[in-house]
This record gives C-alpha cells, structure tokens and sequence, in this order.
C-alpha cells in the first residue's frame, strides 16, 4: 500500500486492513479473540509467538513453580542436615579446604540451634524454622548437592542458569521456553526481589539470555506499582490506548517479517501489549485486599520483625508469598522470590556470625514459606505446584572470625522441594560427619536442574534452543539426570 493512503484509514480500520496480512506475527496465543492478530496461519507463528501455550514432554501434575531462593547462602547444619559429630567436636582443629585447593586448619564449629525429628516421616528440621517444621512431611530434603563455584555471582549464575557465566537463560526461561504462556495476561516468568536489594550479579539471574526476549523473568513490586512507569500519564482512554498499540504493533509486525530470527522485535511487540493488560491484570494479581485475615495472618501480614537493625518484617515475604500463590492461580508458570539482599548479614551470608544471621532471617521467611505450603494444600493446588527452597551454596562447618561465622561452601548443601510429583517424607543423600561434602547419593546441580524439570513435564535432553553451533541445554553437555528417589 503506498504510504500516502494510509492516512485515509481511522487506527482501527488501518489494524483491521493488515490483520490478515500480520497473521503471521500474531501474538494471538497471548491476547483476546478481538485483538488485530488473533488468527496465525504463517509459518512464522511459532516464532513470533514464543509464549504460545505448548503441550509438556509427557504427562505431570506439576502446573507451576515456586522457587523460594535464600540469597547468601543458607548454612544447612544449622537448618535442615542434623550433624551430632559436628557438635561432639566444637572446638577442634582440623584442616579443611576453604577456598578451591586452598587448606587451612580452623576450628570446628557446632550447630546454633537444637535439632528435632519431625512429623510421621522423621525428617530433621531445627528450631530455627518452628513454623515450617510442621510441614515437613510434605518435603523431599536432597541434603548432597554441590557445584561449581566458591563466589556469590558465579554461584547464582549457575544454580539460576546451570552455567557460572552470564548470557544463558534462567531456569524460569527454560520453562517458559519449554511450556509457553498458561495465561493471557499475565508474564511466564515473574520474580519479586527482597527490599533491601537484588542478588549478585542483578537481572542476569532472571535473563532469557540467546533466547527470545520475552521468555526473560519480569521484575514485579509486592507493593505500590507492581512494575515501575507501567500507569499511563495520558488522557487516553483504555480503549484508545489499546488502538493505539494495535497501530504501532501491525507496523512493527510488517517491519519483522523481513528480519525472522530477531527476537528482540518479537519481544517488543509481546511487550506493548503485555504492558497493556499489565495495566489491569497485575494490580488485581496483587491485591490481596480480597484475602480473609485468617489467611492474611497465615503468611503473616500482621507479624512485627524481630528486634534487630537489619532485619525486616515477615510482612513482606509473606505477601510475596501469598501473592505467588495467586499468580499461579492464574497461570504464571514459574514465581521466584528472593530472600536476602544487600551484603552479608543482609542475606544468608553468614561470614559474620551465623547465630546472628539466622535470627534475621529465619522469622523473615519462617511463617510465610508455612503459610505457603499450608495454603497451597488447604486450597488443592500443592499437588499441582513445585514449591522449591535453597541458595546459592552452603556453609562450611568452621569457625570464621571472632562471631562465630560461616564461610561459603559449595562442596555440600541442602535443598527442598514440596508439592506436584514429589515424593513426600524424603530424606536423600548425606554430606560428611561435619556437613562439609556431599558423600552419599552426590549430585551436582545440573541433576537439580533436571529434576525440577522432569516435575515440569520437560525432558532436559530433549528441552533444547539451538544457539551457536549446539543444541543448548539447561543442564549443558556433560550427562545429566533426574533424581529419581525424591520423584513420586
């Protein structure tokens, strides 16, 4: 059409004339029936389309996840990975590598706080987490997982992303490469970050990396604006606001049909109008307003912080987390909320004192991750949802400075999972006497990283995007598998 009779069109009469003609770009997999490309006949749809709902590998309950991330580096002898050898010899020097190839003679240093067996399935859980020691039953604890790095950003670059190095997709892109969008309105992928900061090295730990750009984690506040500069300032209304994207995405449509495989143009489309049904679906996502007190008081909205400085109220993780709980509800595949941010004693970092970092942070999360499973199984949708916990890495079984710390330590450390598919009342693997190494049943990350996505419905041999000359994988090229004890 010559460009001097486009002028001749009113917006909506111009979207209609090239709805066909865009068909091929349609995002239809996202958007209502009504939108301009709400009927894909091209070739290109799927690319266009990456958030297009697609079926799993083979059958599973699991519908969503969430990842429950404990930022610095939660210690695993003072939690969950019970060591009465460790305490027998509190004091005692022994050499022990501290940093790679690096050994030094430190002192022994015993558990913080009293360990007890709990529920029917004998699971051990400490005092530092009464609430969510009710719950145990329901876990799998895989207490002999290790990888790859000693420092905080390689560590959350590779248990996010399976790799120490920036640039590849994060797990909650995997899946939403995997599965798609289950809802129109609404990011695959979202993550909420605590409000004293982000984690080492910041949104490289939520990218889509050589993926398409809206497989990417999207940043969303518990509080105020759920996304930054999302409210429009105009006088438009919705519905001419809705035009006018319909305008400019048909233009960006006709511009991406001679330029396949850049994503980012993709992406751009996917986000006009993403942010378009933000502006409605996410503030009610949300709001919990409508939540009854009973369950308000179960993630514990209404519970003060402990009497420290640093530490902040159960309040915020616990809206987070009953807030993930109603983002799964309506759809969102995969909800990953950090705990911990800042330096050291801000997060799970423990180098100075973990007595003291543990009464931080323990009530932090302690009765919202109970509220979470208790709700989630009150509501039936913990048979349907993949509820994670873990950090970056552990912590080593000796002293560090005059506080009592704890070094990082990836050599052995905890993780649990609860929920769809996994088998509950699980204790699997065991580190050394000490809790310094995983001996029994090790597995590096990379078999996490499969496990989660078995429980998805994805194969990680057969999950791949093609991307520099190789089939790219998650879990990469060195063999990988599911943990098929704690798989129900």
């Amino acid at each position: 059409m010559d460009p001097k009779h486009i002028e001749q069109f009113s917006r909506r009469g111009f979207v209609q004339r090239f709805g066909t003609a865009m068909a091929g770009v349609s995002l239809s997999g996202i958007f209502p029936g009504d939108k301009v490309f709400a009927a894909p006949a091209s070739a290109l749809a799927d690319y266009t389309n990456p958030l297009k709902p697609r079926k799993a590998h083979f059958p599973t309950k699991a519908k969503a996840c969430i990842y429950l991330y404990m930022y610095g580096g939660p210690s695993q002898m003072d939690l969950f990975d019970y060591k009465p050898e460790l305490a027998k010899h509190h004091g005692k020097t022994i050499d022990i590598e501290m940093r790679r190839r690096s050994i030094r003679k430190e002192k022994i240093l015993g558990p913080v706080r009293e360990f007890k067996r709990r529920g029917q399935s004998g699971l051990w859980c400490s005092d530092a987490f009464p609430n969510t020691a009710r719950h145990m039953d329901k876990m799998a604890v895989i207490k002999s997982l290790y990888m790859d790095s000693f420092a905080h950003g390689s560590a959350n670059i590779q248990m996010n992303s399976g790799r120490v190095l920036q640039g590849h997709p994060a797990l909650g892109a995997w899946i939403a490469h995997g599965l798609g969008s289950a809802n129109k309105n609404l990011p695959s992928f979202v993550v909420m970050l605590d409000p004293r900061g982000g984690p080492i090295p910041g949104a490289a730990n939520w990218t889509s990396g050589y993926m398409p750009a809206a497989y990417q984690g999207t940043v969303l506040r518990s509080s105020g604006n759920p996304i930054l500069d999302l409210a429009s300032r105009s006088v438009r209304t919705h519905k001419m606001q809705g035009e006018r994207i319909d305008a400019i995405n048909a233009l960006n449509g006709m511009h991406i049909r001679s330029r396949e495989g850049y994503s980012e143009l993709a992406a751009r489309i996917a986000s006009y109008d993403l942010a378009y049904q933000l502006q409605s679906t996410a503030p009610e996502a949300l709001d919990v307003s409508s939540e009854s007190g009973k369950t308000k008081a179960m993630y514990g909205l209404y519970d003060k912080k402990v009497d420290h400085s640093i530490a902040i109220s159960p309040a915020h993780f616990g809206r987070q987390c009953l807030v993930a709980r109603r983002l799964v509800e309506r759809g969102v595949r995969f909800v990953q909320l950090y705990s911990g941010g800042g330096h050291q004693q801000q997060n799970w970092d423990a180098h100075n004192g973990v007595d003291e970092n543990l009464k931080i942070h323990c009530p932090e999360v302690d009765k919202p991750i109970a509220g979470l499973l208790g709700d989630l199984e009150q509501r039936g949708m913990l048979e349907e949802t993949l509820v994670i916990w873990g950090g970056e890495f552990g912590r080593q079984p000796v002293f560090q400075g005059k506080n009592g710390g704890r070094d990082h330590n990836p050599k052995g450390f905890t993780y649990w999972m609860a929920g769809a598919g996994v088998k509950a009342g699980t204790d699997y693997g065991e580190t050394d006497e000490l809790g310094h190494e995983a001996v029994v049943n090790r597995h590096h990350i990379r078999d996490l990283h499969a496990t989660i996505l078995h429980l998805m419905g994805l194969d990680h041999e057969k999950l791949t995007y093609h991307y520099g000359g190789l089939n790219q994988r998650l879990t990469g090229v060195i063999p990988a598998a599911p943990i098929a004890p704690v798989i129900a």
